[in-house]
């Protein structure tokens, strides 16, 4: 049994001390460079966990590309790395939400524990993307628990000093607003789907935007497949019967983390049914 402890951010060039949901990002494929690829990637340069570092991770980030030097400036010396190893919990439900926290690399799970006492997935976090913004906002508690599910890199930054520069720096402001109206509109497909969608169309349409739609392409899952059916809201038994169905009608090819499509066309019409 793994044992999971509360993680500890990095020391950064900072004095104040700072305790620490479409569908998932998924990491870039092929040799095609984005901005999330490019986090936390680079050969040379300053040590990792310096002042100098979080600054040019911070950015490397869609929030703070482009941002005036003083501003970045700002922003960094309120900014921690926050390293966390697989199944590392990052923060408890409950725990007061001092900070955002964008996702350098890795994968963080943001869960709940449902009554039953099943695992509720919420969201899947990966490279470039973020959470915590509209807790931030509010100064509520988080309702979550984000644990790594990979080793991971994670800038947190100071909730008080992020306001502030949003208030002065409109541009900046105008990212958050459309990072959260992101993140509802993909919360509201999900109560669509959950609501409306059998099991085989919610699998089925996170297959095909895993593998973005291309036929005979092999693309592996960065999570297990107990997590998907979880973020699915599917039972394992379920999410297995699925599979074999799909598979026993050559629509997919699965070897273990591994999947094809070999049907995309019938894969769609199977999803219409």
């Amino acid at each position: 049994m793994t044992t999971r402890r509360r993680i500890r951010p990095a020391p950064h060039g900072g004095d104040d001390p700072d305790p620490i949901h479409p569908a998932p990002q998924a990491p870039p494929r092929g040799d095609a460079e984005t901005p999330a690829s490019r986090l936390g990637s680079s050969k040379q340069g300053p040590d990792a966990g310096s002042a100098e570092h979080t600054r040019i991770l911070l950015s490397q980030t869609p929030y703070f590309q482009g941002l005036p030097a003083q501003t970045l400036d700002l922003i960094a010396s309120a900014t921690r790395q926050v390293p966390a190893q697989r199944n590392e919990i990052i923060v408890h439900r409950g725990d007061p939400c001092t900070s955002l926290h964008l996702v350098v690399r890795g994968q963080v799970k943001l869960s709940q524990a449902a009554a039953s006492g099943l695992e509720r997935i919420m969201r899947i976090v990966s490279a470039g993307d973020s959470f915590g913004e509209a807790l931030m906002f509010l100064g509520r508690d988080y309702l979550f628990t984000a644990e790594a599910l990979c080793d991971t890199l994670l800038l947190a930054i100071r909730r008080d000093v992020l306001l502030e520069q949003l208030e002065r720096n409109p541009p900046l402001a105008r990212q958050f607003m459309a990072s959260l109206s992101h993140h509802l509109y993909m919360m509201m497909g999900d109560m669509s789907a959950y609501t409306v969608r059998s099991g085989h169309q919610r699998l089925i349409g996170y297959l095909l935007r895993e593998s973005r739609g291309l036929e005979g392409v092999p693309f592996r899952l960065a999570v297990n497949k107990g997590t998907i059916a979880a973020r699915l809201n599917l039972t394992p038994q379920h999410f297995s019967r699925i599979l074999h169905d799909l598979s026993a009608r050559q629509l997919i090819q699965v070897r273990g983390r591994e999947f094809t499509i070999l049907d995309a066309t019938a894969l769609r019409t199977c999803q219409n049914e």
